[in-house]
């Protein structure tokens, strides 16, 4: 079911530049595309699109009606379907949204059904030009098992391994006979799908079984295919990727590769091009193994062929896998790339002339590299907390610019941020002559980069690009695991700056405006004798209330000394910018600039990449002890949806049971009772989707000498006996 309705233009949807001169030309009627994503991705090809000349037509679910996306196309319509990711993913409801809306051809992003063979052929049988590869070529690559077999005909180096074959499992003996060949450690994958789910590191055959059955699990919940790929563990093992293209007319062409080793939970938060690591020689053998990949799979369009290589220097590499679509990081291809000589290429737009039937403009001697660029990803998520999503709403954005730096975002200020979609916000991509100054340049740009009311990673790339490893360019793909504890290390703590900012704006929000007529309206506890100290206590997440005194310092000015809890009192001042975006803060003779909003009573400050948000507790609040033990209140650690309740109010638990468990981006996280209790308040339901520290559950603690109900049966030893 689709519904139409138009769009409106956004700032920076407007086209900017000029097609590459290697690139101009093209003739006939200017087709409308649809694209059928959203977010960032879906905003970067319209604004290619509009310096092309074309129209766009946008998809959206009920959630999304607003949108930036949605605004930036010049039509949109809404997709109805079970679920925010609903409307996204059928597609025909997306085909019946390009037909009514006279589009001729179908970009899919990435994501969402960008690899999904049954769509690519549905779009040709109705008419429409998918801007992709062959429906061929992505089953072909789609599946691990087949994509190796099918690229090792090229002559493509492949690492040790097994695959079970599809629809019969292997059983334990089978499993052990395999990998005992092959050696460990071993690293079991999912054969039907990316993005880290279902990947399981082995270092030991005792560990082998377990390992492949919750491969198996997680496979078959997030793909529909429990089959198993099984191969040899590289130790500290480096993730490039090359970048190929390729025309209906046989022509195919690498364009350098991506250096992709800095990740989380085996996804990708840092990626940079070209890799410190490859020689010339090396980058010349490794293109032309992916260029002989997408050869053998008939391959049309962009596409990345990825590799795992050596971090040892030996110039070892073997194939891991095809992704049939664009990257995320195309930008840092985008921005190295020369052809004859002009730096600077859009890997969309040349997506779209071959899908028109275009041949490529220039040859693998017409392609050349220049500088080094960085790629950053945004994401709303908690480094501090094993990078759980985050979520909230958009309630100030600043995005930064100038030259070399580039930001792909789908975000606008008033979005609603929700576990639905991927936690990627945007991504900050800069250039320069050189790896030092591109990574200097992310830093700048990072430190620009403000976005309140939803926690984000950006203070923590920061810290990351920074570490002595990266700088140096020694990557793995184990590094940011490796160094998180020690990047995120008191990250959690609040400078004593921040709260006098607070302090001072809370005071500030008290101030008469006009002439000051009856002293004591004067809200700073001034008697005969001077003016008094004014307590706020103020409480940041995770943390107990801190108690930040002021007193003004020259009568009816706006001259303060701080004291934050029990330290010496500092002068200070503190005003605000226009329309309260943002707060300066005098603190012991320096100044500080903090972007600012507030959300009901909580208060957001932001600078230089981080962020704090407090919230005033009045001194009759009872004392809580944040996350100690004390405290019965289970809160979800992220926004996302109740799974499962493993308990009912009168239940007695004990500490560390699981009580709820919550998903977020397929993420499953067990919230379990802090204390031995009795459960005395379940607000979560399952399938109820909860904010982040939304109340799921309340525990009050057994009486002295009945740390469980002393023999009270927990709910899960009920149901067990």
């Amino acid at each position: 079911m689709v519904s139409g309705t138009e769009s409106q233009m956004i700032d920076g949807a407007e086209p900017t530049g000029t097609p590459h001169p290697a690139v101009r030309g093209g003739t006939g009627a200017a087709p409308v595309v649809l694209v059928a994503n959203r977010g960032e991705i879906a905003v970067r090809i319209m604004r290619t699109l509009r310096r092309l000349g074309m129209r766009s037509v946008a998809v959206h679910s009920d959630d999304d009606a607003g949108a930036r996306h949605v605004r930036a196309a010049d039509s949109a319509v809404r997709l109805a379907g079970d679920g925010p990711a609903g409307g996204y993913l059928d597609g025909a409801a997306i085909i019946a949204a390009a037909t009514a809306t006279g589009a001729t051809m179908v970009h899919p992003g990435y994501g969402f059904l960008s690899e999904n063979a049954a769509f690519a052929r549905a779009c040709a049988d109705a008419g429409l030009t998918f801007i992709g590869p062959p429906p061929e070529a992505i089953e072909a690559m789609g599946d691990k098992i087949r994509a190796k077999r099918t690229v090792a005909t090229a002559g493509v180096p492949l690492l040790p391994g097994f695959a079970e074959e599809a629809g019969r499992p292997m059983d334990d003996g089978e499993l052990v006979a395999a990998a005992q060949r092959v050696g460990y450690p071993l690293l079991i994958k999912p054969s039907a799908g990316g993005g880290g789910k279902g990947m399981r590191l082995v270092g030991d055959p005792s560990e082998l079984a377990s390992a492949a059955a919750a491969a198996r699990r997680e496979a078959l919940a997030s793909f529909g295919d429990a089959t198993l790929l099984v191969e040899r563990f590289v130790e500290r093992p480096r993730h490039i990727e090359v970048q190929v293209l390729a025309d209906a007319h046989g022509n195919v062409v690498h364009l350098g590769e991506r250096e992709c080793s800095l990740q989380r939970r085996h996804q990708k938060i840092v990626e940079e091009a070209p890799s410190p690591l490859l020689d010339a020689d090396l980058r010349a053998a490794m293109g032309g193994a992916a260029v002989a990949a997408a050869k053998s799979c008939g391959y049309v369009g962009a596409g990345t062929v990825e590799f795992i290589v050596s971090g040892t220097g030996s110039g070892e590499y073997a194939f891991l896998e095809m992704n049939t679509r664009l990257q995320v990081e195309h930008p840092v291809t985008e921005e190295v790339v020369t052809i004859g000589g002009v730096r600077g290429v859009d890997l969309v737009e040349l997506q779209v002339r071959v899908a028109m039937g275009e041949p490529l403009p220039f040859s693998q001697a017409d392609i050349g590299f220049a500088g080094h660029a960085v790629e950053s990803r945004v994401y709303a998520e908690d480094p501090a907390r094993g990078f759980l999503p985050t979520g909230g709403s958009a309630l100030l954005l600043e995005e930064p610019a100038g030259e070399d730096v580039r930001v792909d975002s789908g975000l606008a200020e008033g979005a609603r941020i929700t576990s639905a979609y991927d936690p990627m916000l945007a991504k900050v991509i800069t250039w320069g002559p050189d790896r030092g100054a591109a990574l200097r340049r992310m830093d700048t740009a990072l430190a620009g980069y403000g976005l309140l009311g939803c926690d984000t990673n950006v203070a923590f790339l920061r810290r990351l690009l920074g570490h002595p490893e990266v700088a140096a360019g020694r990557l793995d793909t184990g590094l940011t695991e490796r160094v998180r504890a020690e990047l995120t290390a008191g990250e959690r703590e609040v400078p004593d700056a921040v709260y006098a900012a607070a302090a001072l704006d809370r005071q500030l929000a008290l101030e008469p405006s006009g002439p000051v007529v009856d002293r004591f309206d004067v809200p700073d506890g001034w008697r005969i004798g001077g003016p008094a100290w004014t307590t706020w206590r103020l409480r940041a997440p995770g943390a107990d209330p801190v108690a930040v005194r002021v007193r003004r310092r020259d009568g009816v000015g706006r001259r303060f000394e701080v004291r934050v809890g029990d330290g010496a009192p500092v002068r200070a001042s503190a005003s605000r910018g226009a329309g309260g975006r943002s707060l300066t803060l005098t603190y012991g003779g320096l100044s500080l600039r903090f972007s600012r909003a507030l959300e009901g009573e909580v208060l957001w400050l932001g600078r230089e990449g981080a962020t704090w948000r407090l919230h005033e507790e009045t001194l009759l609040a009872p004392t809580r002890a944040g996350e100690g033990a004390g405290d019965g209140t289970l809160r979800s650690p992220m926004p996302g949806t109740v799974l499962s309740v493993a308990v009912a109010e009168g239940d007695s638990v004990t500490a560390g049971a699981p009580v709820v468990v919550v998903e977020a981006m397929k993420m499953e996280h067990a919230v379990t009772a802090p204390i031995d209790g009795v459960v005395t308040a379940l607000p979560a339901r399952p399938g109820q989707s909860v904010a982040m520290d939304a109340v799921l559950a309340v525990i009050t603690a057994s009486p002295a000498g009945d740390p469980a109900g002393d023999g009270a049966v927990t709910r899960s030893e009920e149901e067990s006996a």
